[in-house]
């Protein structure tokens, strides 16, 4: 998915927090393409309104794509999350929230999942509680046509039960991390975006 993020300045909030779940979904899965790095790098960074929604984080981030080379942005990805054993950085629900991998959270997240008519596509190597996969859900809930699907009740559910408990430590944990220094941008978008996200669904 290319994010329409990327190239329009006149997104409605719901829209521009759908796309940055999107773009989310796609960082943390795998290292960025080289086309999604060279679009970043020209994609427009003012909002329709001075301050408007994650303005600063988002130019944050396109600066940042723009002083780093592709080399330099896969290696990072690779140091923080790939490798053999264990990463230096878990994007996964289980470890933050049981200190296990796949483990409960992982039942109750296919539980949830399956009431609402979605399951883990078969081509994917990662478990559904990885962040990427949980920020693709988000998104097809905010964004998505069925609208008995995709609408506040269940992004509030959702979220609240699967992504707040446990995103906030692991962005701090990327931002701490000596090596972090594209994707310590990078995760000012999801604590931005969280943020933004508790203030709409809290009744």
């Amino acid at each position: 998915m290319t994010s329409n993020l990327l190239s329009s300045s006149a997104l409605d909030e719901e829209t521009a927090r759908a796309e940055i779940y999107g773009l989310l979904a796609q960082l943390f899965y795998q290292v960025p393409s080289p086309e999604l790095l060279a679009q970043m790098r020209v994609a427009v960074t003012d909002a329709p309104m001075a301050g408007g929604f994650l303005e600063e984080p988002w130019r944050q981030v396109v600066a940042a794509a723009r002083q780093s080379s592709d080399e330099e942005i896969a290696n990072e990805c690779n140091n923080l999350f790939g490798g053999v054993g264990k990463p230096e950085v878990y994007l996964y629900a289980s470890h933050y929230v049981s200190g296990f991998l796949n483990d409960k959270p992982v039942a109750r997240l296919r539980e949830d999942l399956a009431a609402l008519g979605l399951e883990r596509d078969d081509s994917m190597s990662e478990t559904e509680d990885h962040f990427a996969c949980l920020c693709e859900v988000m998104r097809y809930l905010i964004a998505g046509d069925d609208v008995s699907v995709s609408n506040l009740t269940h992004q509030q559910t959702f979220f609240a039960t699967h992504i707040q408990p446990w995103a906030q430590e692991m962005t701090e944990a990327i931002a701490k991390h000596p090596k972090a220094k594209f994707l310590v941008f990078w995760q000012n978008l999801p604590k931005h975006s969280l943020a933004s996200r508790r203030k709409v669904l809290t009744y």
